[in-house]
């Protein structure tokens, strides 16, 4: 507060309504204008009586006021948001900010508050709204202006200034400037595997004609897929493009465009855009054929018809060849098995091929088998759940199948009858197939000699699997692929294996089905059987060595499956401006490590494991594709100008230029000049006293009207 100023004026307090004041004025002027037209000789004392008559009853009253006056409050706002990171405009912007609050300090009428604009992601720049909230606390009657400090490119400008103060704008540049874009118009988040997704983009070139000039020629659009070359032309300026990507698998891919820059353009953080589409398979046609009606048959059915992205043919045989009672074809209620249609014309559409319990008895030649190992070869998947059937002459390993099955039965006596609960190998402990199974046993347990008679999920040790018994094997002769269930004594249950480009899985028992029926506790059949399945069809989340990178709220999250049981290989992590940098991974569980770092700078982040043809790469793209603040990287006056000159303010350049004077200025001149901005002077006061007197009081009205009144009765009575 400034010191006690003494104001001197006069106050009137009318002992009459104004009405009735006019009312009597009115009428002692009929009075006097009566008395003028007869010339009376004593209208000028009676116009003097009415006088004073009607002065005592206005009641003027001399008033002295003692004020304070109040300082005035200027608000200085300072963009932080992310376009204001572009080159050196944050060291701009904090040189500013500190002379402008320097010369504030020297100002005594004058309190400078300063507020930030923060980042807001997506909702852009939104200076107007910080500056309402900080007005929120502030006397209009007190504000002298705002001064911004920004690069000019805001989100939310309003029709009028907050507060209605005038609004100066110091921009964070030399003047206008040019930019090229590369705008995404239409990214689809996802994509059917096997099919193309249709990209729409367009490259715009941001300026006044007098800064873009002559650049008006194409520009060159490069598209690169998970880091690899995909796709370079010229094209048209401003005009929409079309890009056909073709979705080759599940899983994300990363897609980053580029254009070419601009002669002259403040940066070229905004020429290239990140999209990522998830693959996601339409359906996954299966295959199941059941050699004969058995108890675990139900189990598979129910298994596959419970997943809505599965499409099931399921055949199961209920008479063999060999079954021959002499009943007429036509009599009979079965339809014929379509050998040639499911194993010739349409084994190309089938996922999976699910042989539960199926022998070769004629039903199939082997040109058939053959193309069923050959579709394996190509990419297809291959699950066989064995039995009896699967030994002695008629066995499926006997025919083009074992070529691609990852084992085979023993020569002699390959049923193994007897109770005995399934094990997760150490293997099986880092495959994500059998991995953390509920009941599991834990990494590294080994097994008893042999399963008590009466063992059950809590009657051997308790570092055993916690899930029920089964009592049949197929004792295998030799496996060839990964071995994620075994027997007490070390034998293969369920062995995993890779053909060509296709998938091969042999589980050595039918009596997985005991668990679905909660025998002695059960175990984990439907969650085992949907991992098994997945896998066989290269489902990205059940792959058992896989580098994987996602960018979520600014940080990198890299994840590393392995089923080698040493540490895990360090990660190269490359950001999108090229610049590398190693990283090591913490494993979290058998099989499993995860590292994370921040990720500030938009674009592809590529992560690379080991070296060689075992490196491993995983894309990421982070930011949005067309976040707003880096829709438009020019500093301008273009947006929020014309406002701050209607409001009496000014824009200013900070670049190359000294940092406006700051001074005070009456509200009826301009807050801006050529080197200089200004904050109004309020003049808002708080009364802290008042004297007031009376100028006529009644012992001094009445007498003097008494007077004036006899004189001029007198004067007219001579």
């Amino acid at each position: 507060m400034h010191p006690e100023q003494v104001i001197a004026a006069i106050r009137f307090d009318p002992l009459l309504p104004i009405w009735l004041l006019a009312t009597l004025g009115a009428l002692s002027l009929a009075i006097v204008a009566l008395g003028i037209w007869r010339r009376g000789r004593g209208t000028l004392l009676r116009l003097a009586a009415f006088a004073v008559l009607l002065l005592w009853l206005t009641g003027p009253r001399p008033v002295q006021e003692t004020r304070e006056s109040l300082r005035d409050i200027g608000l200085l706002v300072v963009d932080q948001s992310a376009s204001m990171q572009v080159n050196n405009r944050a060291h701009l912007a904090d040189v500013a900010r500190q002379s402008i609050e320097a010369q504030a300090s020297h100002l005594s009428d004058l309190e400078l508050r300063t507020i930030t604009v923060p980042e807001a992601g997506n909702a852009g720049t939104r200076l107007f709204g910080e500056v309402d909230r900080a007005l929120a606390d502030i006397p209009r009657s007190r504000l002298a202006g705002t001064i911004a400090i920004t690069d000019g490119q805001l989100h939310d400008v309003t029709k009028a200034t907050p507060g209605g103060a005038p609004l100066n704008l110091l921009l964070t540049g030399k003047g206008e400037e040019t930019d090229r874009r590369l705008r995404v118009i239409e990214a689809p988040g996802y994509g059917i595997v096997g099919k193309s997704v249709t990209l729409r983009v367009a490259i715009d070139d941001l300026g006044t004609p007098a800064t873009l000039g002559g650049h008006t020629g194409p520009a060159t659009l490069t598209v690169r897929r998970d880091g690899q070359p995909f796709r370079t032309e010229s094209v048209p300026i401003g005009a929409e493009q079309r890009i056909d990507v073709p979705i080759t698998r599940a899983g994300p891919t990363v897609i980053e465009m580029s254009a070419s820059p601009l002669p002259g353009e403040v940066s070229q953080l905004n020429n290239r855009a990140v999209v990522e589409i998830n693959g996601v398979r339409d359906r996954l046609r299966v295959l199941l054929i059941s050699g004969e009606p058995h108890q675990g048959e139900r189990t598979w059915r129910r298994l596959l018809k419970a997943d809505p992205s599965v499409d099931l043919v399921h055949f199961t045989i209920l008479r063999p060849p060999e079954k021959d009672d002499r009943t007429p074809l036509n009599e009979l209620a079965l339809i014929a098995f379509p050998v040639r249609e499911l194993f010739v014309d349409k084994i190309g559409e089938f996922d999976l091929i699910i042989l539960d319990r199926f022998q070769n008895r004629g039903l199939l030649p082997l040109p058939y088998l053959a193309n069923i190992a050959n579709r394996v070869r190509q990419g297809g998947a291959l699950l066989m759940s064995v039995g009896p059937e699967f030994t002695g002459a008629t066995s499926l390993a006997s025919t083009p199948l074992g070529n691609v099955l990852p084992g085979g039965p023993a020569r002699s006596n390959a049923v193994v009858d007897g109770k005995f609960r399934p094990w997760v190998t150490d293997l099986g402990q880092r495959h994500p197939v059998t991995e953390r199974l509920t009941g599991a046993n834990p990494p590294n347990a080994n097994p008893p000699d042999a399963d008590p008679p009466n063992a059950g999920p809590s009657g051997d040790a308790a570092k055993g699997p916690d899930w029920g018994p089964w009592y049949r094997r197929i004792q295998p002769g030799s496996v060839d692929g990964d071995v994620l269930l075994r027997t007490p004594d070390n034998q293969p249950l369920l062995a995993l294996g890779h053909v060509g480009q296709g998938r091969t899985a042999l589980l050595l028992s039918d009596q997985i089905w005991l668990w679905s029926r909660g025998h002695e506790g059960g175990g984990p059949q439907a969650e085992l059987l949907r991992r098994i399945a997945h896998w066989l069809m290269q489902e990205p989340e059940l792959e058992e060595n896989a580098l994987t990178a996602r960018v979520a709220d600014g940080r990198l999250r890299i994840e590393s499956r392995s089923t080698d049981p040493g540490p895990p290989a360090d990660v190269v992590i490359t950001d999108p401006d090229g610049k590398k940098e190693t990283v090591k991974l913490h494993e979290d569980s058998p099989g499993r490590a995860t590292a994370v770092r921040a990720a500030p700078v938009p674009g592809v982040w590529q992560v690379t494991q080991g070296t060689g043809t075992a490196a491993r790469s995983a894309y990421a793209a982070a930011g949005a594709a067309n976040p707003p603040e880096l829709a438009d990287l020019r500093a301008t006056a273009t947006v929020a100008g014309p406002l701050a000159r209607a409001s009496g303010g000014g824009v200013h350049w900070l670049a190359g230029a000294e940092v406006p004077e700051l001074r005070r200025t009456e509200d009826d001149r301009s807050a801006s000049g050529s080197a200089w901005i200004g904050l109004q002077r309020r003049h808002d006061h708080v009364v802290t006293g008042v004297a007031a007197l009376e100028l006529l009081p009644a012992w001094l009205s009445l007498p003097i009207m008494v007077g004036l009144l006899v004189l001029a009765w007198r004067r007219e009575g001579r």
